[in-house]
């Protein structure tokens, strides 16, 4: 069976208009040619249709697809060099993450973020400058100095929610937003109040929300669209406001290099002082890139991730009340490494991040190779796509994937293979840990001297958001009192 679909721009490489997507494939790619040779033409709109269907519906789009055409499928066209294809199955997945990076380019798909990270942003960077980056900036988010970040994020939780009172109702992700805004400023810039610390919230808010809107999707997935008509166009506000926020980036560098400061612990501080086996430092520019997409990654994914964590512990009195008495079971004021260990509220967290990714997928990955994954000959130039949503709903994996059920993970260990909510192989987000830490202080925080309940019982759908998925910024609960 065929169809033919349109799909939108990938970065540089300009995915096919006319598509044509296979049953699941386990076939040899001569089989798939010949399939592909041979489909008929699409009308125009209807090809429009199908890429305003992802657009605007990018989650049912893919399962539609999986469950029509199978596990693995094929998106391509019949007289183009390029091929994009998902795969979401532990075996395919598997070899994916762990192919060698002469088979596969994990960078090269990514160009699409390059206007808003920069050239150097890890996700970018291939071979030995990212593996260069990536050991640099592995060390801040891990042991003694990721530890030393849970006070902040309390305190900042208590200072964002101080003012509610019962009968206080709120949108939920824009508060999330701030908490989250203001601990990745202050944990990786390292910028605390005054005058800079209030332009770069300001300007960071404005261009991760003109980029998070559908109109900022379209910017990134149409490079047509690009177009600087002044500050009233769309990509002329987008424009502006980057500049802005890298103004301030480069004066806060700048200062850090005139008035050096052993004693500081934020992430910018640690990065200036690493050195590669060469002995070199990161440049400005490259400061510059690895903070937004530190920024970006570690604000925008997760304030996402704690708002649909607390639609689903209001949504559910049965997590709700376990979750609360795993809390009463330690101290108030307990460590922030003892209030990360417990289990229940891990596993509220993994579950939230199974049953509705933030990221669709884990990065795509162009073939350099012939290679072979999951029984199926892929060429040159084929885009992968490592499906993470499809991958968490396979049924045989997850009973019931639709039902949100932490004891899923409290009964078994997954693969990282089968549950992959940030990414896999050497691509895997180096903030993950810092990520769950900050979801579990968050939410602890908030549980533990708040009684929060839904202002309306109607379920919210996830929408996109840039290239993320996220719950809609309607979501709104109500201060039922305070603990």
């Amino acid at each position: 069976m065929l169809v033919r679909l349109w799909e939108l721009d990938y970065g540089q490489q300009r995915l096919p208009h006319f598509l044509t997507m296979t049953d699941s494939i386990p076939e040899k790619s001569a089989t798939v040619k010949r399939s592909l040779n041979g489909s008929p033409k699409m009308p125009r709109w209807k090809r429009q249709l199908w890429g305003f269907r992802f657009l605007f519906r990018p989650l049912e789009t893919v399962e539609a697809r999986s469950q029509t055409y199978g596990e693995n499928y094929r998106v391509s066209q019949p007289d183009a060099k390029t091929s994009l294809v998902y795969f979401s199955t532990p075996k395919a997945l598997e070899a994916i993450f762990t192919a060698k990076p002469e088979q596969l380019s994990a960078g090269r798909g990514n160009q699409i973020l390059e206007v808003l990270l920069g050239k150097y942003g890890i996700v970018l960077l291939e071979g030995e400058a990212h593996q260069r980056q990536r050991q640099l900036l592995m060390p801040p988010f891990h042991g003694d100095r990721m530890r030393s970040y849970g006070k902040l994020v309390q305190a900042i939780t208590a200072q964002v929610t101080q003012g509610w009172k019962p009968g206080t109702t709120f949108q939920v992700r824009p508060v999330m937003q701030s908490i989250s805004l203001q601990v990745i400023l202050q944990a990786v810039l390292g910028v605390e109040n005054g005058t800079r610390y209030e332009a770069l919230r300001q300007g960071l808010t404005q261009m991760l929300d003109r980029f998070g809107s559908l109109i900022g999707a379209m910017l990134l997935f149409y490079p047509v669209l690009r177009k600087d008509w002044g500050a009233w166009s769309p990509w002329g506000r987008f424009v502006r406001s980057r500049q802005r926020v890298d103004d301030l980036i480069y004066a806060e560098i700048a200062d850090r290099r005139r008035h050096p400061d052993t004693s500081r612990t934020d992430i910018l501080a640690l990065l200036m002082e690493a050195r590669d086996e060469n002995g070199q430092p990161l440049s400005d520019v490259e400061l510059r890139d690895e903070l937004i997409t530190l920024l970006f990654a570690g604000h925008e994914t997760t304030a996402s991730a704690l708002t649909w964590a607390l639609y689903w512990i209001a949504a559910l009195p049965e997590v709700r009340t376990k979750l609360l008495a795993e809390l009463a079971t330690i101290d108030a004021h307990a460590e922030p490494t003892t209030i990360a260990r417990l289990p229940y509220l891990t596993a509220v967290c993994q579950e939230t991040l199974r049953i509705y990714p933030i990221a669709m997928s884990s990065f795509p990955r162009t073939v350099k190779q012939p290679i072979e994954i999951a029984g199926y000959a892929l060429e040159p130039g084929t885009v992968i796509m490592p499906s993470i949503y499809l991958a968490h709903h396979r049924e045989e994996v997850y009973p019931n994937p639709k039902q949100f059920n932490p004891e899923r993970f409290l009964e078994r260990q997954f693969s990282p293979y089968e549950y992959l909510p940030f990414g896999g192989g050497d691509r895997r987000c180096i903030g993950s840990a810092f990520a769950l830490f900050e979801m579990k202080l968050v939410l602890f925080e908030l549980l533990l001297n708040w009684e929060l309940t839904l202002v309306n019982t109607k379920p919210i759908r996830p929408r996109r958001r840039g290239i993320t998925i996220a719950p809609s910024d309607h979501f709104k609960l109500r201060v039922v009192n305070s603990r």
